[in-house]
């Protein structure tokens, strides 16, 4: 019996011996197997590669095109024939200038150029040119192909007797423009006739859009008009003493805003 016992004590200890320190995580603590170069490698393969994220798109301007408009060609003369009975010829683009003389029916003329702003036109006729309205003659051609030669391109004759006024004042109510300026008498000896306005008022004013030249007539030294709200352009004006001889000026009005 003690001999057995012996024996079992005996091969206790041999399987101690021959037993292992230690074993693998995994085996003994249900942990990861150890992480090795083919694991990294593995992982590596199969992980999703990351997307870019990309500008968002920048939007491209495309001008609209606009159409320029077609200038017209300018002419230096057109031919015309009067059609009115007697058409007076003045010395500047508006009824309120000076009378010069007074073309027939049918007197063929020559036309040079035109008002900036209303439908007066200059005539050629040497030695001194005049305006008349276009509307009593029969032009061959286009009155608008005419160079604008008033205000600028034109001179209308200085009179030798009377200097320039003043403006004073010049207010607006609404649409209406009144202005005011310094009285100058103009002799009796120096009118045209008694008809004549002793001060020509020239305004380029604002209707309906567009601007429009008005030679205006006074006999007092002040005058009121309209001038609308509207245009591309500003209005303008000024004065004039007017005298059988020519004319004296201009004073520039200070135009009110509206």
């Amino acid at each position: 019996m003690k001999r057995y016992l012996l024996m079992f004590i005996a091969l206790i200890l041999m399987l101690a011996a021959c037993a292992p320190t230690s074993l693998p995580l995994d085996q003994t603590q249900g942990g990861a197997a150890p992480v090795t170069e083919e694991t990294i490698q593995a992982v590596t393969d199969t992980a999703v590669p990351a997307t870019p994220t990309l500008p968002p798109p920048t939007a491209t301007f495309t001008p609209i095109p606009t159409e320029t408009p077609t200038q017209i060609p300018y002419v230096d003369v057109l031919k015309a024939t009067v059609i009115s009975d007697k058409l007076v010829c003045r010395y500047g683009p508006g009824a309120n200038y000076l009378y010069l003389f007074a073309f027939v029916k049918g007197a063929n003329i020559k036309l040079i150029g035109k008002a900036d702003g209303n439908a007066w036109v200059l005539v050629e006729n040497e030695p001194q040119r005049c305006w008349i309205n276009s509307e009593f003659v029969e032009v061959q051609g286009d009155t608008n192909t005419l160079h604008p030669m008033y205000p600028d391109g034109y001179k209308i004759p200085v009179s030798p007797y009377y200097g320039p006024t003043t403006v004073l004042t010049a207010v607006r109510e609404g649409s209406t423009v009144t202005v005011t300026w310094a009285e100058v008498i103009v002799s009796p000896g120096k009118y045209e006739d008694e008809n004549m306005f002793p001060y020509i008022v020239e305004v380029w004013r604002c209707e309906n859009g567009k601007i429009i030249f008005d030679t205006l007539g006074s006999r007092v030294p002040f005058i009121s008009f309209e001038d609308q709200t509207g245009c591309a352009e500003p209005s303008r004006g000024r004065v004039y003493i007017q005298e059988k001889h020519g004319y004296a000026g201009p004073a520039e009005i200070p135009w009110p805003t509206p």
